[in-house]
């Protein structure tokens, strides 16, 4: 028992530990430039296996260099209640669990009619001395995943975390979240945010994106411009393929009307 205790104690202290170091790593934040992410890295490394170079676009800019409007197409894309919340949206993450569950019971409801059609055209093949079809091609991820991350939890994830998706993982993210809004600002959260963000294959930061797309300095960034940068973040890798697609047009226009209510930290 005594073995069982020790175990327990060292497993407590090794928690408490990892948890000193992320605290002491986002106060530091306050002052210093985080130089890069666990996410950058990752896709630095995967560049560099599969690709066997590295094309990588980032460079920091303090805050002031970076358009407001961009900084309002951001939160008004991403997160409306940025400036009030305290981290987390309890509510967004409650919908978007909803939404989750009911998409992956509709597409196990899907398969599961393709698996039993399939299985009828076998038995109507065998009957009828003719080939079997092929089986259906099946994903079980075959629905769309709604997010109700905010910026902060965003950050956080890119900052410390793997993509991995599960229970410790999230309990995690939500620990930095909180250590995030407690030792930093709503604007400096915002500022180490947006010069971290990927907007594409190897493009990091607002004022890397700004050059790629338009050829601009963030600070420079018009407000259709901004919004069409908002659109991509959720997905900057398939949107970089055709950055000026309807879709992205159409939910820019979206966008831009929503930036003059958007409040800004």
């Amino acid at each position: 028992m005594r073995q069982v205790w020790r175990v327990v104690v060292l497993l407590a202290l090794s928690g408490l530990s990892l948890q000193l170091y992320f605290a002491g790593r986002i106060a530091l934040m306050s002052v210093l430039d985080p130089q890069s992410t666990t996410f950058q890295r990752s896709e630095f490394s995967r560049l560099l296996r599969t690709e066997g170079r590295v094309a990588w676009a980032q460079q920091w800019v303090p805050g002031e260099a970076i358009s407001d409007h961009l900084r309002r197409a951001v939160i008004a894309s991403e997160d409306a209640n940025f400036a009030d919340h305290g981290g987390v949206e309890w509510e967004a993450l409650e919908n978007a669990w909803r939404k989750n569950s009911a998409a992956k019971a509709r597409a196990e409801r899907r398969q599961a009619e393709a698996l039993a059609r399939h299985q009828r055209a076998v038995e109507r093949a065998r009957k009828r001395g003719r080939p079997e079809p092929p089986p259906p091609n099946l994903n079980p991820a075959a629905h769309r995943v709604i997010g109700g991350s905010t910026i902060t939890q965003q950050l956080a994830k890119n900052l410390f975390l793997s993509s991995e998706r599960n229970f410790l993982r999230k309990g995690q993210e939500f620990a930095i979240t909180f250590m995030l809004e407690a030792f930093l600002s709503k604007d400096r959260i915002l500022n180490i945010y947006l010069n971290n963000v990927e907007w594409g294959e190897g493009v990091f930061g607002a004022q890397a994106a700004s050059r790629h797309y338009f050829g601009v300095d963030a600070a420079r960034l018009a407000p259709r411009q901004a919004a069409r940068l908002a659109v991509m973040l959720p997905a900057p890798k398939r949107f970089e393929k055709n950055p000026g697609s309807n879709y992205v047009r159409g939910r820019a226009g979206t966008i831009a009307a929503r930036m003059g209510a958007v409040e800004l930290p």
